[in-house]
């Protein structure tokens, strides 16, 4: 299922009524209710969450009604899903998060349990085995994928470092994945979400792996997130001097033209329809 591009998706605790309340004022392409990480586990806390998600959400859609919710589940291995997909059922919502999926098997759990229902799904690949099948995963009916670095890193037992070398293997396999099958895919958090530079770096590295959008977890992040995976206007003007250009040398049999003082050649024009393709579709 086709879904608008997203390039910030902003996440809030579904036990936070005030701040899911005030999601839409940063302007996220789209936001995500979490009933999974941001909540303890336990089946007190689970339920409270689900109750009171279920009513801001409600409150949410009255007075936004154009706005991108998704609500994050739990994952599909624990007690608490059903419970989770159940309110996900009745609130309306755009779509649903599955974190740490694992099997291509368990998506005919989550075709079960929303049956019949028109939400977009967007897949967490946050383990060692999400990472190990994630073309089959993606491979499946859903419409996005976001990788998971601090879930990944701790299933791997490995150290996570300012760096990011450690999680290059794995955060480069998921956006290759999404990209053979057509899907968007959402970059890591950048949990000091009060250091914008370092989440400007790093949605700028998400950026040039191919990753079409990144993950917020602060209201300040998602002007970044948006400028960062959003053309320039000068790369957009650039983009379409160099395919005018082309297409003149082209209508004289010219195959190979220079420009800008760079040979330009098949995989740079593919790029430049890419930017002007991404101008179009917006957000």
């Amino acid at each position: 299922m086709n879904m608008k591009r997203y390039r910030s998706v902003l996440f809030a605790p579904g036990n936070r009524s005030d701040l899911i309340e005030k999601l839409p004022r940063a302007k996220p392409d789209a936001v995500v209710i979490d009933l999974e990480d941001a909540i303890p586990s336990n089946d007190t806390t689970k339920t409270e969450a689900r109750e009171i998600a279920q009513d801001a959400v409600l409150k949410l859609l009255a007075s936004k009604p154009d706005c991108a919710v998704f609500l994050r589940v739990n994952a599909v291995s624990s007690r608490w899903f059903e419970a989770d997909a159940q309110i996900a059922l009745d609130l309306g919502l755009t779509g649903v998060v599955i974190p740490k999926l694992e099997y291509a098997e368990q998506l005919g759990i989550i075709k079960q349990a929303f049956a019949g229902r028109a939400l977009k799904i967007i897949a967490g690949i946050e383990t060692a085995l999400g990472v190990e099948n994630v073309r089959e995963l993606l491979g499946q009916p859903i419409t996005a994928a976001y990788f998971g670095a601090e879930d990944f890193i701790a299933d791997m037992n490995g150290i996570r470092t300012s760096q990011g070398l450690e999680i290059l293997y794995a955060r480069s396999q998921v956006v290759l994945a999404a990209r053979v099958h057509g899907k968007q895919a959402f970059d890591i958090i950048e949990a000091k979400f009060r250091d914008l530079e370092a989440f400007r770096i790093s949605a700028e590295i998400g950026r040039s792996l191919g990753y079409t959008g990144k993950m917020c977890i602060h209201p300040d992040q998602v002007t970044i997130a948006n400028q960062v995976f959003s053309p320039s206007t000068s790369d957009l003007e650039r983009a379409k001097k160099l395919l005018e250009t082309y297409q003149t040398a082209a209508s004289s049999g010219i195959g190979v033209i220079e420009f800008d003082g760079q040979m330009i050649d098949e995989p740079m024009l593919a790029r430049a329809r890419a930017m002007l393709e991404f101008e179009e579709v917006g957000v």
